[in-house]
């Protein structure tokens, strides 16, 4: 019988961008899933796209593993809690497979998220442009971490089977199985804009057919039985699955001295390499005695992003997580008491979100009576004064628009002050991605001190709202879901 910590798994990795990973990954899942396998789909870093086709090929929730975000030493819990029940686990890798967090070495990278799972990797190739150099190029990523073992290679963009023979050929003498081998064709129609790939909410029965077709990419072109003896070969994890009710009763750390306006946030402390934190046994139980609160929960087309632990939190902390779709849904869901809305597209969906006046008026009275609302990045811009030049929620006094430039990266952060998520002088560390720009009006208190790149404060917070573009994972510092669910009871 397989047990949690010793769930077949393997990641899928690449050497660069590009190199079709999110394809083979995809179909992968898609084709596992099709032999009648429970598989438990996740995704190393922040990106909240390519697990929505995850999703889709699974019918699971798509789970991000950040080490970063979150700390090495909550990679293992957070798999196993994804993984529960699962008769494997393909975890797709982000960027090359030993980039990481920019100046931080291999932290966050597909490497050491492998490492860290005890997981090997199967590298895919773009070998559209080469013969015998596959072979040096896949014995220096074999070779370059001891640590990482690189279990097979899957050669894509393939042109013929003489460029198969001659491929082969040279991975003989490197040692990497080939285990499996992908043509060049038309690729599948997966469609990008400013941000990459449009998100499933958004195109459903186009994603759906795009699915369907990597799996047929991935089953006739890969050696699956070679894939689940190898991804059989994992090593056991040594620490137990995430539960949320535990995670909120662990005492949060002491709080860092707070920012003075315009200083530089001070750091938190790197995540611990040296296994889980301490937890408690103790399940806190006064929250499951109350009753619970109705927490709205923003989604749809425009609002596609939230990490699946961050409703199980509020979950466990006592609320009912109903959602929210702003694109059609004219109020609030009866009961409301608290608001979050995460990450997506407003901008794409600028005027339609203008167009539903009542529900932008009862956003407003609600944040008006100091109720709690939180709000990340596409939040933010719906709780402006206008975006684009449309008029939005008009909770936060300022104004966004669409700009040429991208801003992306991590960042360290510190809360300025008190808020609904956080007390003074809570760490965290978030993630921003976005090409917009937000003109504050006078007067607003920021949410973060910010470190990366530069000095700065940033956010809003003003009666019950928190609206920021940092986007963080809750499961790194639980007690902002306990704080956000005991500020709804009370306000």
């Amino acid at each position: 019988m397989v047990t949690s910590s010793s769930v077949p798994r393997l990641v899928v990795a690449a050497p660069s961008s590009g190199s079709g990973k999110t394809t083979v990954a995809t179909g992968l899942m898609a084709a596992l899933t099709g032999r009648g396998l429970a598989v438990s789909p996740h995704k190393v870093g922040p990106d909240y796209i390519d697990p929505g086709y995850h999703a889709l090929a699974t019918g699971r929730a798509g789970r991000n593993l950040d080490a970063y975000l979150c700390g090495p030493e909550l990679i293992g819990p957070l798999f196993l809690h994804g993984a529960r029940g699962c008769d494997i686990a393909v975890v797709e890798g982000v960027m090359g497979l030993y980039d990481g967090a920019a100046g931080e070495g291999e932290l966050a990278s597909t490497a050491h998220v492998a490492k860290l799972l005890r997981a090997p990797v199967v590298l895919v190739v773009d070998a559209s442009a080469q013969s015998r150099s596959v072979a040096a190029l896949v014995h220096g990523f074999a070779s370059w971490d001891p640590q990482v073992r690189v279990g097979g290679v899957i050669l894509n963009k393939v042109a013929s089977d003489r460029h198969e023979e001659l491929l082969r050929e040279a991975l003989d003498s490197a040692g990497v199985p080939v285990l499996g081998v992908l043509r060049r064709a038309a690729p599948v129609r997966t469609p990008s804009r400013h941000l990459g790939l449009v998100p499933v909410a958004e195109r459903r029965a186009p994603a759906v057919e795009a699915v369907a077709a990597m799996a047929a990419q991935v089953a006739a072109g890969c050696d699956l039985e070679g894939l689940l003896a190898l991804a059989r070969g994992a090593g056991t994890l040594p620490c137990a699955a995430w539960d949320a009710a535990e995670a909120l009763a662990v005492p949060p750390p002491p709080p860092l001295p707070v920012p003075a306006p315009g200083a530089a946030a001070p750091s938190p402390p790197r995540p611990s390499l040296n296994g889980p934190r301490p937890r408690t046994p103790d399940r806190p139980s006064e929250a499951g005695r109350r009753s619970k609160v109705t927490v709205a929960l923003a989604g749809g087309p425009a609002f596609t992003f939230s990490y699946a632990e961050h409703a199980e939190l509020l979950t466990a902390a006592g609320a009912e997580v109903v959602s929210l779709d702003p694109l059609r849904d004219e109020q609030l869901p009866d009961g409301t008491r608290g608001l979050v809305i995460g990450g997506g597209f407003p901008e794409v969906y600028a005027a339609e979100l203008s167009a539903n006046e009542p529900l932008r008026k009862a956003v407003a009275e609600f944040a008006l009576s100091g109720s709690p609302v939180a709000a990340e990045c596409a939040g933010l811009l719906y709780l402006c004064r206008e975006l684009d030049g449309r008029p939005m929620c008009g909770v936060v006094d300022a104004r966004a628009r669409m700009t040429e430039r991208l801003t992306l990266g991590y960042r360290d952060a510190v809360a300025v002050g008190d808020s609904v998520l956080a007390a003074a002088g809570t760490r965290m560390r978030g993630h921003e991605f976005h090409r917009t720009a937000v003109e504050p009006g006078a007067g607003a208190a920021p949410a973060w001190g910010v470190r990366g790149p530069g000095r700065r404060v940033e956010g809003f917070v003003q009666q019950g709202v928190h609206a920021s573009y940092l986007h963080t994972h809750w499961a790194s510092e639980p007690g902002v879901a306990r704080r956000f669910v005991e500020r709804c009871r009370t306000s």
